[in-house]
């Protein structure tokens, strides 16, 4: 996912005295309780469809999505089907099945069984409900049915984080397809479970109807092409990893392939590029520099990619890019940085292709580990945006990487906190990006061991692959991992709004200081230097001291790499 620039500005996608008394306290009442109506109308029902766990989603889990679709660029429709094959992991809730589609698609029919039984539907809103056979499961643990859609998908307005179908033409006035779904869902254009945390646990299929004259471009290994006669050929693509329903996308335009094998840590990985006909010199000198720079980063910083037998893809797409598992969009127009720029301002980031090096860290941190609930997205932005760290380091040094960690400090906008509110379908603030990484890099700081540092995000990748988790979890793993609680550290910077302040005094050889404008018992150690020599020292929210030889302001600074404020006291 990306965040977006805006105006040159980082945005990311708010008649007496006792009766007197009284009148103050219920006014006091009365504001909170607006407050809180106000926050919990800002939700509907549709919301809360999309974003929890329902009855009638909880009884399933899917295994499998068989889609294929076929797009009218003339007309800007799609019609196609998807064969959703699920466990029956408990009691169907009154024998009912929720399936996303939204507005203003339309299920046309839904088969079941051997005998191809037309199943009964109702519509509420983006949500069908499909009923069974009265005493349906009947002892099964594994079923299918066959749902068949079509319409006019909503169209992308400013994909990525407006998103939709994208009806694009190419610079020499051909078609040119995707979609672009992340957080809007993938139900915006194929029928599904449309929850984060349902990953059809077996991979997905996706078939792609289109002129002769095209290509169609999938997840995954290409299982197939052949003509259907009339000038229309069909391509199919399968992942045989977990993955997200957002994920699973079709790219449609004049492309042509080149591939390499980088030799990464479980042997052989196939790299394919598709581009677009007129890119090819462009796409191997951009890709070719970039991408086994980038592997072998974060292979070193992760672990092994963790879809070796899906491949590494890169896609030009008609949009700026998002982390489609095994295919991941690329529109960057072959610049470095972000669009040419440089997001931290430090000089570093115009070195290297933003898009490729930030989607593709996605692999790792939201394709390999998925949070259940977008209220957890900083998971996957946080890390991934550390990715970029990371990878400046590798290349440049830790010098470099620290500063162009402190330079991203620029885009904070500290609205709202980072982890949102649950089970409505709702990310947090936009800080997850560039917060969540300092966050980390000052976690980095506080464990003061690179390996140590290093091993635990190896074994998130390890421990966590293929899952799904919530943020809790990957708090706890960090906290247990490194010996240290982090439990206030995560609290003040993915909880609140407000950054610490380190306040502080020198008097004589006594340095006197504590933390402000943190929340209650926020006690993490810092680290000081004193003519160049580190210290460590424990603030907490009272006034303590401690007496340092040689002790002066102009031999004291505190570690930049720490996501705090420094406040010398009178």
């Amino acid at each position: 996912m990306l965040l977006s620039i805006a105006c040159g500005k980082i945005s990311a996608a708010r008649g007496g005295k006792r009766i007197n008394i009284h009148m103050k306290k219920f006014t006091g009442l009365f504001l909170l309780l607006f407050s809180a109506l106000n926050s919990f109308a800002q939700y509907t029902h549709q919301d809360t469809l999309r974003g929890s766990i329902t009855p009638e989603r909880a009884w399933w889990d899917v295994t499998y999505y068989n889609l294929f679709v076929a797009p009218d660029y003339a007309t800007k429709t799609i019609s196609g089907s998807n064969r959703i094959t699920y466990k029956i992991t408990g009691q169907p809730a009154g024998t009912a099945m929720q399936i996303d589609l939204q507005e203003p698609m339309q299920i046309d029919s839904i088969l079941y069984g051997k005998e191809r039984t037309a199943l009964n539907y109702t519509r509420n809103g983006n949500v069908f409900l499909v009923s069974f056979p009265s005493g349906y499961p009947n002892g099964k643990t594994l079923d299918s049915i066959d749902i068949f859609y079509s319409g006019k998908p909503r169209e992308a307005v400013n994909p990525p984080w407006d998103g939709g179908w994208i009806w694009k033409k190419d610079a020499k006035g051909r078609p040119w397809m995707s979609v672009a779904c992340q957080g809007l869902g993938a139900s915006v254009w194929y029928p599904c479970k449309d929850h984060q945390s349902e990953e059809p646990d077996n991979g997905a299929s996706l078939t792609i109807s289109i002129p002769d004259s095209l290509s169609a471009i999938g997840n995954g290994v290409l299982k197939g092409k052949r003509s259907m006669g009339k000038g229309v050929s069909e391509w199919s693509w399968a992942v045989s990893n977990p993955i997200n329903s957002y994920n699973i996308i079709p790219y449609i335009g004049a492309y042509v392939n080149w591939d390499e094998t980088y030799a990464g840590l479980k042997g052989d990985l196939h790299c394919s590029y598709w581009v677009l006909d007129y890119n090819l010199d462009k796409s191997k000198m951009q890709f070719g520099r970039d991408v086994k720079a980038m592997l072998k980063c974060f292979e070193s910083w992760f672990g092994p990619y963790p879809f070796y037998e899906d491949s590494y893809k890169l896609v030009e797409s008609p949009h700026l890019g998002m982390e489609h598992q095994s295919a991941v969009a690329y529109g960057n127009q072959y610049k470095n940085g972000y669009l040419g720029m440089d997001l931290s301002g430090s000089g570093w980031g115009r070195n290297w292709d933003y898009i490729i090096v930030h989607e593709s860290g996605h692999e790792w941190f939201a394709n390999n580990i998925t949070t259940r609930d977008m209220a957890d997205m900083w998971v996957h932005e946080g890390f991934t945006t550390y990715s970029e760290v990371l990878f400046v380091e590798c290349q440049y040094g830790k010098k470099a990487a620290d500063e162009y960690c402190q330079g991203l400090r620029r885009g904070i906008q500290n609205d709202k906190p980072v982890i949102g509110p649950y089970g409505v379908n709702k990310e947090g603030s936009g800080d997850m990006y560039s917060k969540g990484a300092n966050m980390i890099h000052t976690i980095r700081e506080i464990i003061n061991d690179d390996e140590l540092f290093k091993s635990i995000l190896q074994g998130l990748n390890r421990d966590f692959y293929h899952k799904v988790v919530d943020s809790k979890e990957v708090e706890a793993y960090i906290s247990k991992k490194s010996g240290k609680d982090m439990s206030a550290v995560f609290n003040q910077y993915l909880r609140s709004t407000r950054i610490p302040v380190f306040e502080y005094k020198i008097e004589g050889t006594k340095l006197a200081y504590r933390w402000t404008d943190c929340n209650k018992g926020f006690n993490m150690p810092l680290k000081i230097f004193v003519k160049g020599k580190e210290i460590w020292i424990k603030p907490g929210e009272e006034w303590q001291s401690t007496k340092i030889k040689e002790l002066s302001e102009k031999d004291f600074s505190v570690d930049k790499n720490f996501y705090i404020h420094v406040n010398k006291s009178n």
